[in-house]
């Protein structure tokens, strides 16, 4: 009878709660500004990446991160991780992005 309670609370013990809110990601210091990314979990899944803070204090910056931030918004939707790419000729804003989506996904229980 013991040993089945102890299986019990070791399988207990691994199920992982799903959290579901909007989790805001540390603001990232690039060489052009800072990159800040929020992710809204639904039961464990990603539904909504926004970057509310990015580089746009010139027009090259704006440039850039007007094609380069949707596309990092898209890529987390579809690979559901931080498992992302980046943006070709967006390096800085990219290795800010995940920097910054890492630490959301931790805040969210996620990675």
């Amino acid at each position: 009878m013991v040993a089945a309670n102890a299986a019990t609370v070791k399988l207990a013990s691994k199920t992982t709660v799903k959290k579901s809110g909007t989790f805001l990601g540390a603001a990232v210091r690039t060489q052009y500004g800072a990159v800040q990314v929020s992710v809204t979990v639904k039961n464990g899944k990603i539904t909504k990446v926004t970057s509310p803070v990015y580089p746009v204090g010139t027009f090259r910056d704006q440039q850039i991160n007007s094609q380069a931030i949707p596309m990092l918004e898209q890529e987390v939707l579809q690979v559901q991780s931080s498992n992302i790419q980046g943006v070709g000729g967006a390096s800085y804003t990219s290795q800010g992005f995940y920097t910054s989506l890492v630490s959301a996904l931790a805040k969210a229980g996620l990675k």
